[in-house]
């Protein structure tokens, strides 16, 4: 991987992670956490720009990223188990075709990596056709638990991410999660919550003070939300991004009804300084402030918000991070894994299938008029 993203960052202006689900919201959760969000108009030298397709079927987003591509020296990770789920398949047969055309069919070959099954699949057959370098999916790890894997450490090592730190990080709280102890964090965690859905808080809300967090919050989602809603039974995972949801969402977490539980994540130590300055006029009577980190005002604003919602009778789970980078990141990662699995297994749900996955693409491949659906796709249309 390390080889790879030295070549790349030489070729490459832009790199394209084509993939959907745990394809792609591991790797995009870590870029957005560890980079600096305005690295491009600063000329910061962390490696190609990660882009993204093949995560929706917008026709508008399609176009205006090849737009860009159009002019841009780029390659693509193609991510997928199967090759054959339809928004990675529809994207990278587009961005296949322009490289073709952009380079000729050998270069092509040199600026596409393959990341899926080791012997089978669609995209298997085609990388072995093409000669495309591939990494493996482990058999046994589904894409939301696949963050850890070449999923989403080969991205992450392109854009320039300590992928060696993040395993790092992993490893050790994989450590404190074997632990037979009830210090064991990960299993406090999903006993917590698992406790708090017996008492009919039936939405978990993740909240996070820290705008980098943002997309790994969508992660979080997709690893609880396909691993225990089964069954009728389930947590509802939601998030929100606080202080700025505060001025929304935060009147119905205050006095809405009260199904819901926090867990707050917390970083304690920013990576940057910075304070408020002073202001002669004063008009907006902050300069009670002046000369105070932004972060101390953040850190009032997380004290003064728990125990608001506490009073509202929302209860809080805490977790706390030293510091945003690879090595928490890595045990972030590993932890709400691990917490996953159990709390699931205390639902009495296998945490590892997701079969209500395949509803909604039956009735698309129907409607789509793909052969052998014929019959499902009359019984649809009368209802449309």
């Amino acid at each position: 991987m390390k080889k790879i993203a030295a070549e790349w960052k030489l070729k490459a202006q832009v790199v394209v992670v084509i993939g959907i689900g745990g394809s792609y919201l591991g790797s995009k959760a870590a870029l957005e956490a560890l980079l600096h969000p305005f690295a491009n108009e600063l000329a910061l030298n962390q490696g190609p720009k990660i882009l993204f397709a093949g995560q929706n079927l917008s026709q508008d987003y399609m176009a205006e990223l090849m737009d860009l591509l159009e002019e841009k020296e780029y390659a693509a990770i193609v991510i997928s188990k199967s090759g054959t789920t339809t928004e990675p398949a529809i994207a990278f047969r587009i961005i296949k075709n322009h490289l073709e055309t952009k380079y000729g069919k050998e270069e092509a070959a040199t600026r596409i990596i393959a990341v899926t099954d080791k012997s089978r699949g669609a995209l298997k057959e085609v990388a072995s056709k093409e000669g495309y370098r591939t990494f493996v999916i482990p058999d046994d790890v589904g894409g939301r638990y696949s963050v850890l894997t070449p999923v989403g450490l080969l991205p992450m090592a392109v854009a320039g991410v300590n992928i060696d730190s993040m395993i790092q990080g992993a490893a050790k709280m994989r450590e404190i999660c074997m632990e037979r102890s009830g210090n064991n964090v990960a299993i406090q965690y999903a006993a917590l919550r698992n406790l708090l859905y017996g008492k009919g808080k039936t939405i978990e809300i993740l909240v996070n003070f820290n705008p980098k967090l943002q997309y790994f919050a969508e992660w979080w989602k997709q690893l609880f939300g396909e691993s225990e809603g089964k069954e009728g039974k389930g947590i509802f995972p939601a998030s929100v991004n606080f202080t700025s949801d505060l001025h929304s969402m935060g009147q119905y977490i205050q006095e809405g009804e009260r199904i819901m539980f926090e867990t707050v994540l917390d970083v304690k130590h920013p990576a940057r300084e910075y304070s408020v300055g002073n202001d002669p006029a004063d008009v907006d009577g902050l300069n009670f402030l002046a000369g105070m980190e932004v972060e101390q005002v953040n850190k009032k604003a997380r004290a003064g918000t728990k125990l608001a919602h506490i009073d509202g009778g929302v209860p809080n789970i805490l977790l706390e991070a030293e510091r945003l980078d690879a090595f928490n990141l890595g045990a972030l990662f590993y932890f709400f894994e691990f917490a996953c699995g159990v709390s699931a297994y205390m639902l009495g749900i296998n945490p590892f299938d997701q079969p209500g996955v395949e509803d909604y693409k039956q009735n698309m491949f129907a409607l789509l008029g793909k052969p052998g659906y014929e019959e499902l796709a009359e019984k649809l249309k009368e209802r449309l």
